[in-house]
């Protein structure tokens, strides 16, 4: 035994890593036979979840029974990882991300100074410029940082609009979105600061899109009310409907506004690798921000996320800090710190889950899956429009389509009637745990949504899904 348990030798070491390696693989082989959702009865569940509440013990365990425990704790979950999963739109986990952040945590370099790993941090630069520049089509001078998701890219975002617009003072600062924005774009607004009065909903279109005319007339009638217009927000990709919003429209109202531009492509922004996704997606060469999700359509492992910017040096400017302690740390020339760009000083280097699988794949690796999943969108849009039970309110843009049962006529009663039966008709589908899907609100009515994002989802298991839903949207009582 070493003498210092925390230190295996390198036998030891071998051992632990074949028996990881060895559950892992042999989860990852078995997805597709795997339940898309947790067998566990909620009684079953809960006294499991206890279990695991329990502290940790003085002396040490075997890991074989460890591993075991893990697998149960994994077992009792969404299986996210899966093909079967299609209730929301975080992908599914690449293996080989797996092994890029094995690699980075053994590792262990710290990321948040270009100066105390240089080449890693240029690792990581390189592909938030292939984000920026060509993913984006943001010019030379752009940048940007990884986070841990959309949430913390979009807070930075606002940090970075409202020190650009506002200053010092933030009396009056105004930010415009959507009722189909992500939460998380209020949220990110009141973390820095400004009022829940003045974080406005645009009304949006008939195709739930924003209304770039209502934007203008808001923006006007509030700096006319003494208010200080800061920041539109649109959406590519909505998380309710995947519907993209009139990016060119929008960024030409907030050049003539001055107010700052930022795109919320937690969802869609990947897509622009595709040739159909770069026609629809149009617009984010003029956006002062970008909010991407690599762990949504890169396939890469939660915690990945990305925010790129027009002018680095704003981002810069709304972040900067220093300390004594750091005084002997010195720039790293053309690698930015990104420590100096977002509310984290601490933190991994997280371009290395990225960039292993870009470069061992390639790019078209990438572009072939997710132009798969626009294939399969059309497919299920197709194949549920001709389902006289159900209506299919709009054809996808991406690669989420939204459906609910067909109500038996216009009035309010039918409608109400009609969500119930959507209602349960979503517990049937789920029931069967080979696939997952979820619902939302859309113009008032229960509505269900096929979110196709995982790089795991082909052909076969969207068959099965159809099936099992036009099967037991005829097992339900008429609505």
């Amino acid at each position: 035994m070493h003498p210092f348990p925390l230190e295996p030798d390198r036998a030891a070491m071998t051992e632990m890593g074949r028996l990881v390696l060895d559950r892992v693989v042999d989860r990852t082989d078995h997805l597709a036979a795997r339940p898309a959702s947790s067998p566990l009865s909620p009684r079953a569940e809960a006294e499991l979840v206890e279990s695991f509440l329990a502290p940790p013990p003085a002396r040490g365990s075997d890991l074989k029974a460890l591993l075991a425990r893990l697998d149960e704790a994994a077992d009792c979950a969404l299986e996210t990882a899966g093909p079967g999963h299609m209730a929301y739109i975080p992908g599914s986990g690449l293996y080989s991300a797996a092994l890029a952040e094995f690699y980075n945590r053994a590792t262990n370099r710290y990321g948040g100074l270009a100066s105390v790993a240089p080449a890693l941090a240029a690792l990581e630069e390189s592909v938030i410029r292939w984000m920026a520049r060509e993913v984006c089509g943001l010019p030379e001078g752009s940048g940007g940082l990884l986070t841990s998701g959309g949430s913390m890219a979009t807070f930075s975002a606002t940090v970075a609009a409202r020190h650009d617009r506002l200053g010092e003072d933030l009396a009056g600062g105004t930010v415009y979105t959507t009722a189909f924005a992500h939460h998380s774009v209020a949220k990110a607004a009141r973390l820095a600061g400004i009022r829940a009065a003045h974080i406005r909903t645009v009304p949006h279109t008939p195709d739930l899109r924003m209304d770039p005319d209502a934007a203008a007339a808001m923006i006007r009638a509030d700096r006319d009310a003494g208010l200080r217009p800061f920041l539109l927000v649109a959406t590519a990709g909505t998380t309710d409907t995947g519907t993209v919003d009139p990016l060119p429209q929008l960024a030409g109202l907030a050049r003539r506004e001055d107010v700052w531009f930022h795109i919320d492509a937690a969802y869609g922004g990947f897509f622009r690798l595709t040739a159909r996704g770069s026609e629809r997606l149009t617009g984010f060469e003029e956006a002062d921000s970008v909010t991407l999700d690599p762990h949504k359509t890169l396939f890469m492992p939660f915690g990945t996320g990305a925010l790129v910017v027009r002018d680095l040096a704003a981002l810069h400017a709304a972040h900067d800090g220093t300390g004594s302690y750091l005084q002997d740390m010195e720039a790293a020339g053309s690698v930015p710190d990104s420590g100096q760009l977002g509310p984290e000083l601490t933190h991994e280097i997280r371009g290395v889950r990225a960039w292993l699988p870009l470069h061992l794949h390639g790019v078209d690796a990438f572009r072939e899956a997710l132009d798969e999943k626009l294939d399969l969108a059309e497919h299920v849009h197709d194949t549920l429009s001709g389902v006289p039970e159900l209506e299919v309110p709009q054809r996808p843009d991406l690669s989420t389509v939204i459906f609910r049962v067909r109500p038996a006529d216009a009035g309010p009663a039918a409608a109400e009637l009609a969500d119930e039966a959507s209602r349960r008709l979503l517990e049937r589908i789920n029931g069967h745990r080979r696939i997952v899907l979820s619902s939302t609100v859309v113009d008032g009515r229960y509505t269900l949504r096929v979110c196709v994002v995982s790089h795991r989802t082909h052909h076969d298991r969207i068959t099965e899904a159809l099936k099992i839903i036009t099967a037991e949207v005829r097992n339900i009582p008429a609505a």
